[in-house]
């Protein structure tokens, strides 16, 4: 057996063991050949004293991925008539070298999470795969060109491409992380993919209702119709979560009129009785209320 490695260039040549005929002359060894490949030709050497050695020689690159072994089948004539031959075989094996970067199973990753993921769960596995073998296909992953606030956010571990989150995630605080993960093999060669994280949101908030212009006294002679509040409300979550509705507890002499988005007025629809010095009444949004006096 012979041990080439894939980084041997053309031409290279390896001297190989003559064979040995005990006929002299022309009934000894005259000539060597070898089977038909793509890889090896054989040159035939005469040494001072007339002897013949096969040499090989490398016509085409060895690589290990595309091929691991050869066999090569040498055949030894003598000049007789008819010629007598002999044959050995020759195994080459390729060596490996690091000639192959790692490569992801994705250019991009893209997930979603829930905003009441709990802290350290795991999110997402990147893996990527070398084709050499060995120390050459040994890969450690890393954050490349990543926030820093994302690096605090989420951590790597660079022996299996796990990615878990280290704190609490926050839809209201960031909709999406973008971070670039390198793969690199021993000798160095590397690869990046992209990761793009989602946050979904969660009906996590409250509604809030902020008065922004209240009457101190209502006369009750004041005429039905009177604006006595303008309020607006908010609610930081999104789409269907962040929708706020408002109603009054009933029996008031007062209703809700919608003024434009998330604006409202409180106007006096009915008389306000004489015995009622004063007018306790909420208005009402999912999960609060906020109270006027």
């Amino acid at each position: 057996p012979r041990i080439w490695g894939s980084s041997v260039s053309t031409g290279a040549r390896i001297s190989l063991d003559p064979a040995t005929d005990p006929d002299i002359n022309f009934n000894s060894i005259k000539d060597y050949q070898i089977n038909p490949n793509p890889y090896f030709s054989l040159i035939v050497r005469v040494n001072s004293d007339g002897g013949k050695y096969p040499e090989l020689s490398l016509e085409k690159l060895l690589d290990r991925e595309e091929q691991r072994s050869h066999r090569l089948i040498l055949t030894a004539l003598d000049g007789g008539d008819p010629p007598r031959s002999a044959t050995a075989q020759i195994e080459i094996f390729v060596k490996d070298t690091n000639d192959n970067p790692p490569v992801f199973s994705k250019d991009e990753y893209r997930i979603s999470l829930s905003e009441n993921l709990p802290p350290g769960s795991p999110v997402l596995q990147v893996t990527a795969t070398d084709a050499d073998e060995g120390v050459n296909a040994e890969i450690n992953y890393h954050f490349r060109s990543t926030a820093q606030s994302t690096r605090h956010m989420f951590s790597l571990d660079e022996k299996t491409g796990l990615i878990k989150n280290n704190q609490s995630l926050d839809f209201e605080d960031v909709e999406r992380y973008t971070m670039e993960v390198e793969a690199k093999d021993i000798g160095g060669l590397s690869t990046q993919c992209k990761v793009i994280i989602e946050i979904l949101d969660e009906n996590d908030n409250s509604p809030e209702i902020i008065i922004t212009s209240l009457s101190d006294q209502i006369l009750e002679d004041s005429p039905p119709g009177m604006v006595i509040a303008l309020f607006k409300t908010r609610d930081r979550d999104f789409g269907g979560n962040g929708e706020v509705t408002c109603d009054i507890e009933r029996d008031l002499p007062f209703k809700i009129y919608s003024s434009s988005n998330n604006y409202y007025k409180l106007r006096r629809c009915s008389p306000i009785r004489e015995r009622k010095a004063e007018i306790l009444f909420a208005l009402h949004a999912p999960k609060t209320q906020a109270q006027i006096d």
